[in-house]
């Protein structure tokens, strides 16, 4: 028998302890607390408790929690594959290497206890505390594998997840954009000294009134975003975003609530002072509000604001019989939802003062007229001068009477059309004009003039403005006229027909935008006007 027959034997007997031990209790043993340790590494999974590795809420623009699959989710798996490997190693530093194995080589048994014989103090030092110690540290290795090729996996489907939520950002985001773009809907402020453009309004939260400026799909969530209150808060439309409070980023004022899920058009009214602008608009409104009693159509304000607006006009009408002149600068929309169908629009009614289109840097800062989807000229013909030389004495009386404006349609048109085209990007080809003569009326009671008939352009043409009814068919793609009394549709004693006349301009750029009210309009009892081609 060879020197190294007792070594090799010492050695085979540490190796069969060794892996009895690691097969027989330490790997399942290590992998155990290593899964629970990874699992209570997810946590606090207690309600209140505070967590150190998430970030402050609100530290960013957004007053908002970070998605958890932005950051949090890459945070919490590391730190939870950290902690189980850690625990693991710390399992087999104390209590097998600090306390069993130590105790072992001192010749005490693995609970502390001094071997009393000394054949028991060399059965603990060399035949069990080597294969012990060799046992130990293969089963923390091999539980470290088997626990790092789990934590792969468990890596590998938080990728997908990551990767999921990564990709369903963009494809809302482009789903919501190109509904919106489908629809033709393009938000715009519709308050004075903004008339910006509005891609994303800021929402309010319901709890603690909050303005946030990125509620959409990101970084802050995919389906929803927590408010630093802990209220929830959606994300898309489809989710209920277009329940919350919306706000201009710009200006910071309240948006309308269909604002950005209904198509907006944008109808100023243009027409030199004391034209009847702001009573034909009150004419227009009463029309459309017509049109519903009879169910052709669906009319509401879009805010108590512009509910408020139209009943101290309506009252100023009921009280004098006029409407004051517009003052002030830039005009704030009167906004209403018309309905028809299933089709709903978001109508802007712009009624800015006579001045500013008195010259063309007045007209200029008029920057609602950017956004335009069709022009109502208000044509006061008494104000021309070349009609006011055909009226006779008693006529003349007449028209002074009904206030005249200190600007004729022809004038108005002239300053108007050099600005629009560089206002709309030169798309007032694309835009459709509907004019508007006012105060018929006064126009019936003239001996002097012909009467207004249902071909409004060819009577325009005979009292001397062919001029306008050809330029007015040149420079834009579509145009069409009417003869209203504003007087006659407002007021203590209106006209109902009137009311509904009155609106048919309205109805006919609403069409335009895709709603049916063509019919309504009158679009199906007259030609429209084709454009004018030069000869």
């Amino acid at each position: 028998m060879s020197a190294a027959s007792p070594v090799l034997i010492l050695a085979v007997w540490t190796g069969i302890i060794a892996v009895g031990l690691c097969l027989g209790r330490v790997l399942w043993a290590f992998l155990w607390i290593g899964a629970r340790s990874v699992w209570r590494g997810l946590g606090p999974w207690q309600p209140g408790r505070t967590d150190q590795r998430v970030p402050l809420v609100g530290a960013g623009a957004e007053p908002a929690h970070l998605g958890y699959y932005w950051r949090q989710l890459w945070v919490d798996a590391w730190s939870a594959a950290g902690y189980g490997i850690r625990v693991v190693w710390t399992a087999f530093s104390d209590p097998w290497l600090n306390r069993i194995v130590r105790n072992l080589f001192l010749g005490r048994h693995s609970s502390g206890i001094r071997g009393r014989a000394p054949i028991h103090r060399f059965w603990y030092r060399f035949l069990l505390a080597p294969g012990t110690f060799v046992g130990a540290l293969l089963g923390a290795v091999l539980a470290t594998v088997l626990l790092g090729v789990s934590l792969m996996f468990f890596g590998l489907l938080v990728g997908l997840v990551w990767l999921g939520c990564a990709t369903a950002v963009p494809v809302l985001r482009g789903v919501e954009r190109g509904w919106a773009l489908t629809r033709g809907i393009r938000v715009k402020c519709p308050y004075p000294g903004c008339y910006r453009p509005v891609p994303l309004a800021v929402h309010r939260c319901p709890g603690c009134r909050t303005s946030h400026g990125s509620l959409r799909p990101g970084r802050y969530g995919v389906l929803g975003h927590g408010c630093v209150c802990g209220q929830r808060l959606p994300t898309t439309r489809l989710a209920g975003r277009g329940k919350l409070t919306a706000l201009c980023p710009h200006c910071d004022r309240v948006l309308p609530a269909t604002v950005g899920t209904t198509r907006v058009v944008h109808a100023p009214l243009v027409g030199g002072t004391s034209s009847g602008k702001t009573m034909l608009m009150a004419a227009m409104v009463e029309g459309l509000h017509a049109w519903a009693r009879r169910g052709d159509l669906s009319v509401e304000y879009a805010s108590a604001d512009d509910r408020r607006t139209f009943n101290d006009l309506n009252q100023e009408l009921n009280s004098t019989g006029w409407a004051h002149a517009t003052t002030g600068g830039q005009p704030r929309a009167l906004m209403l939802t018309v309905s028809r169908g299933r089709r709903r629009r978001l109508l802007y009614l712009y009624d800015p003062m006579g001045e500013s289109v008195s010259d063309a840097e007045r007209v200029r800062a008029q920057q609602y007229l950017a956004h335009t989807d069709g022009v109502v000229l208000v044509a006061d013909v008494l104000a021309d001068l070349k009609v006011r030389g055909r009226l006779g004495a008693e006529d003349a009386r007449r028209a002074g009477a009904a206030r005249p404006s200190t600007q004729g349609p022809w004038e108005t048109y002239q300053r108007l059309t050099g600005e629009l085209n560089a206002l709309t990007g030169r798309r007032r080809g694309r835009l459709s004009v509907a004019t508007v003569v006012t105060k018929r009326d006064v126009l019936d009671q003239l001996v002097t003039l012909p009467v207004p008939g249902a071909r409004v352009d060819s009577w325009l043409a005979e009292i001397g403005l062919g001029g306008l009814v050809r330029a007015l068919g040149h420079d834009f793609k579509e145009a069409r006229y009417w003869a209203v009394s504003a007087h006659a549709a407002t007021g203590t004693a209106p006209l109902e027909s009137e009311q509904r006349r009155a609106a048919e301009p309205v109805l006919w750029l609403l069409a335009a935008s895709g709603l049916k009210t063509a019919a309504l309009s009158g679009a199906s009892a007259a030609e429209p006007e084709k454009r004018y081609t030069p000869a």
